[in-house]
This record gives C-alpha cells, structure tokens and sequence, in this order.
C-alpha cells in the first residue's frame, strides 16, 4: 500500500482525539489561552454540558486580523520559539483551536485594547471562513457550538450532559485556585451560576471561595524549600478529611497538574494520620526553574515530568509531615459542627431510632484484638523503651479551687470521665471530649516511632542467607540504599551479578518473607528513589502494638491520670487522631453551648 500524506482536515481531527477528549478539556485549553493573554477576568457559559454551547470571554490583550489568521491554523503560537526547556506559559503547542475548529463551530471574535475595532474568524469541521470586520469589547470572544458534529462517534463517549457540566466545573475551580488575582464566573441555561471574586494575594481566600470557609480553618500553612525547588499552600489537618481525593489541587510554576508522584507523595505524608477510604484536602504549589520540569509529556498538559522526582517528592512529604507535627494535632472544626447536629434540644418522643445499650465491648472506639498475640521476639526491639503512660504523680492540688488554672492549657482540665471511655475536660473557653484509648494509643505509637528513627533498630542473623535473583539494575538500586536500609534492620549484600543475599533482617518484624520484601523495595526505589516500604512496615507493626499495649477502653482513671494524659497529648505531634485516623478528641466552644441551649 502507498504511503501519502492526510489532509489537514484528518490532521487536525486526529489531533483533536488527542487535544479535546471532552468539553472540559476545551473549557481548559479556552481558559489557559485567555489567562496567557492577560485577563483578569473571564467568563464562561455553557448549555447541555458544553455540548450545545462553550463561550469564553475574557478582558485579556486580545489579537489583531493577522493572530486571528493564524491563530487557527495548526502550530501557530506566540508563546515559545526555538527551545522546550523554558516554558513559562499556560499554552504552548498552538493545538488547541484548531483541533477544536475541525470537529466543531468555532468562531473567534477579538480586539486589541489599542484597536479602533475587532475582527471575527469562524471555523466550521475544520474549514476557515473568510475574516471579517465585528463589534467586540477588547479582549476575546471564543464561541464553541456542537461539539464533535463532525466525529459523531466521540459523541457515544461523552457522559450525561451533568457530568460532563460537572467536570468543565473542576476545571474551572483548578484554575481559580490557582490564579486568585482573576475574576470567574461560569453560568448557562445547564447550571447555576458560579462567581468567583478575585482575592488578589490572598491565596486562602480564593481557597475558601472554592473549597469552604471550614479550609480557612483547619488548613496549615505550607512554605519550604529544597536545593532549587519551593513548595508552599496549604494542608488540612489530618481529621479534615472527605471521601475521595477530588480535594486535592497540585500546581507546578502555575500549572494545574494530575501527576501521580504529587498524589502519592500527599498520600505517604498522611500515612497513619487518615483512616482508611479517607482523602486529605491539600492545595499544593511546586515552583522550579522551568528546565528542571517536562510539562510536554501529555497532549492535554495534565502530567509532568521532574527531572529529579526523589527530591520533588521528599519535599512534600517532609513538608507536610513537618507542618502537621508543628500545628496538625487540632481537632477539625467540623468536628464540633458535626456533634452539635446530633443534639437535640428538650425531651423529643420517638425522636431517636432504638438503639442497644452502649458497652466497650461494642464499641466503635473499642480497641484492637489481634487474633494472635505478639511473640517474645518482636517485642524484644523496644526493651528499654519509655513507654507514655496514663499513670502519675499527682500534679494538682486537692483544694477543688485549685484546678482552675489548668483550664487555660489546650486541652483543659479533665473533670469527668464517663462510660469509663471518654474524659471531659474544661478549658478556658468551652470544652474538650477526649477518647482515653485512641489519645493514649497514640502517645505510645510516637514513643515507638521515635525509638525507630533514633538508633539502629536490633536485627536477627539469619542461620542461611536468602539468596534472591532479581534483575541486575535491580539490584545496583538496592546497593545504593544499603547503608540505609541496615539502619532499619535489613542486611544485604550483592551476590554475583543479579542476585542479592540477604543477612539480617528486622527482628520486629518476627518472620518475613525476604523474596516478597526485596522485590517490593526494590520496585520502590525504581519508581520513587526511595526505599520508604521498610521503614512504612516497621511502622506498621509499632502501631498494631501500640494499639494492643494503651490504656483500654473501660478503665476507670484517677484525676491526676487523666490530666497526665492531656498534658502529654498537648506536648506530642499528632496526638489529634489515633494510629488508624480517628479523632482523639473534641472541641466544644462555649458559644456553642450556648447556642445549644438558645442563649445566643
């Protein structure tokens, strides 16, 4: 068969496959190419998903008939020149009209700010139409009308026209986070009206606008740097939770970017801090010398590539751990939102379903029965260690008007305890309800943390090395982390060219499958650089121990045990959730009790 060239209609359409998968991806393209222009304000409406109508309209500096000319013809762009290793702009593959123009309507209507005039272009299944004169504001108008009518097969793939309104949505609350300095309104006959004001500088503002005004009050600042790179935004405290990941917004020199290294690297920085099916909300800004970083890696600009992704993601999860250890073991807000809801004011008949009568036994908060108990060995790593404990001295005097001054620490002064679970404790300005069991299972967790990261953790010899074949790379991976790994336990030598022999391995861990924990750390370093897993699973083991050695639920504790353990939870970094992310305890305002009872 003859080879020959497509024609530029085909062209454009296969490249439109790439570009445009949906109309959220020309909302994106649309919004990148008006916020490289300049705008501080822009607009977007929409009808049947984006479907029917996409209009994007903006104040920015707008284009004269030649950029109209050029502007939709393939390849055209005044945002590079000559080089890829310095892009500083949304756009830059001169793709996006185009590609919209060949498997949709598109008409473009533009002014210079300088420009007695506009000009208007129109573009319809990739043919151009002549240019002509038209009334227009500065700044440009870009009007997209059916979508994929001349692909109908794309059309089979796109969603209802909700989701496909819902995602154009996210996009455009990507971009507003990311530039709180512009103005954004997204309306149409599909959706309601969505504005966001500009904030100026003021980056939590635009936060809070997008994510709730409960992000202002339970996020952490964010500001470091390593060698070349900085990282600043804002985490949420780890029991500020929600149910997916869609909270997490990550920005690279502006950038809005879905990279897997970024994502990853929230998750390992909250790893033991959430439970399980549960996502933190982070708003993350990378800035880099724009050759340290590929951003054309996708068509649709999504993903990136580091040149140095170790350091990239060493720097969030340090940096996130660093800020929740200094200010993260808060209760959320939400919390006491969420327990005020379940009052219910006076006496209510059948207000309530029957519910069992409450026992430790039950329990949600009951702590964890391993199946099997911990053999001598494991335990043996932590002889020596000192233990947290609930048990004290008595720190405060009998006279009853004595305690009052230790209701001005975080955490108050405990003053009951009941079910033989929960601590109430008054503080200067309300109260705080704390559940003894998960608070004090933390505080052991931490003390076994910090005995792992202290000194070199005690290993077991073993009587025949493990001799594991892995590929050769594999295993020049391995050697580089060597060092590191022996201060965790695990002991390893090279054995011929594409074998390692395994000498000592963690004795905390008891019995383990070499072959299995070689292979995943050695597929660990491939892909991040680090080799994390081991120290994870040592982790792992300290907090199933922890869990298994605190103060249980059903102990009745004295006063001065009580107001030990608040101080110690008050002097420990993230003492506000237990080793499996539930809160420890909860704040209780006093103008909320207040309210409760119709007083403000």
């Amino acid at each position: 068969m003859a080879i020959r060239q497509l024609s530029e209609t085909l062209i454009n359409q296969i490249a439109a496959g790439e570009v445009i998968e949906r109309p959220a991806s020309a909302a994106k393209e649309l919004i990148e190419n008006a916020l490289d222009a300049g705008a501080t304000r822009i607009e977007i409406a929409t009808a049947g998903g984006g479907k029917a109508l996409l209009r994007v309209s903006d104040n920015g500096s707008g284009m004269d008939a030649a950029d109209l000319e050029l502007a939709v013809r393939r390849h055209c762009t005044s945002k590079i020149s000559e080089t890829l290793e310095d892009i500083r702009t949304l756009g830059f593959r001169g793709e996006a009209l185009p590609s919209i123009g060949s498997v949709a309507r598109l008409s473009i209507a533009s002014r210079r700010r300088d420009s007695a005039g506009g000009h208007e272009i129109a573009v319809a299944g990739g043919k151009i139409a002549h240019m002509r004169p038209a009334a227009a504001n500065p700044g440009t108008i870009v009007e997209v009308r059916d979508l994929f009518f001349a692909t109908p097969a794309r059309l089979k793939f796109l969603k209802t026209e909700k989701a496909e309104a819902g995602a154009i949505t996210e996009i455009v609350k990507r971009m507003a986070i990311a530039f709180p300095a512009v103005r954004f309104v997204l309306s149409g006959s599909d959706r309601t009206t969505l504005e966001f004001p500009a904030t100026g500088d003021d980056h939590l503002a635009r936060m809070a606008q997008v994510l709730g005004k409960e992000f202002r009050d339970n996020a952490i600042a964010l500001d470091a740097v390593r060698e070349e790179i900085s990282l600043t935004g804002f985490a949420g405290v780890p029991t500020f939770n929600r149910g997916n990941s869609a909270h997490q917004y990550a920005f690279v020199n502006g950038r809005p970017v879905q990279d897997k290294l970024i994502l990853s690297a929230i998750r390992g920085a909250y790893a033991e801090t959430i439970p399980s099916g549960r996502h933190p909300v982070a708003v993350l800004s990378i800035t880099l010398d724009p050759a340290l970083v590929d951003v054309n890696v996708h068509p649709a600009k999504s993903d990136v590539r580091f040149r140095n992704p170790g350091l990239v993601r060493g720097l969030i999860v340090g940096a996130i751990r660093e800020a929740l250890a200094r200010d993260g073991s808060r209760a959320a807000t939400t919390g006491a939102s969420d327990m005020l809801r379940s009052f219910r004011p006076g006496f209510q008949p059948n207000s309530r379903r029957p519910q069992t009568a409450w026992s430790a036994e039950t329990s949600p908060s009951r702590p964890y029965q391993p199946t099997t108990g911990f053999g001598e060995r494991p335990q043996a790593s932590f002889d020596g260690l000192s233990m947290p404990t609930a048990r004290a001295e008595p720190q405060f005097s009998p006279q009853p008007a004595e305690p009052e001054p230790n209701a001005r620490y975080p955490l108050g002064a405990a003053r009951a305890q009941i079910h033989a679970n929960y601590i109430v404790a008054q503080t200067e300005d309300g109260l705080v309800i704390v559940d003894q069991h998960a608070a004090h299972e933390r505080l052991v967790f931490e003390a076994m943390r910090k005995a792992l990261h202290s000194k070199r953790l005690a290993s077991q010899v073993l009587l025949i090395p493990e001799i594991i074949d892995i590929p050769e790379e594999d295993c020049d991976r391995l050697m580089q982390h060597a060092a590191e790994l022996s201060e965790l336990g695990l002991t390893i030598e090279r054995f011929g060219p594409g074998a390692i022999a395994v000498r000592e391995t963690p004795a905390m861990l008891g019995e383990v499958d070499a072959h299995g924990l070689i292979r995943q750390l050695a597929d660990e370093i491939a892909e991040w650089d680090t080799a994390s897993g081991l120290s994870a699973k040592l982790e792992y083991v300290a907090a199933t121990m922890a869990c298994h050695g605190s103060v249980r639920s059903g102990r009745r504790l004295r006063p001065e045990e009580m107001n030990a353990l608040l101080r110690e939870m008050e002097v420990t970094p993230g003492s506000g959730q237990c080793n499996h992310g539930r809160p420890t305890y909860i704040e209780l305002k006093l103008s909320d009790i207040e309210r409760l009872f119709g007083r403000s």
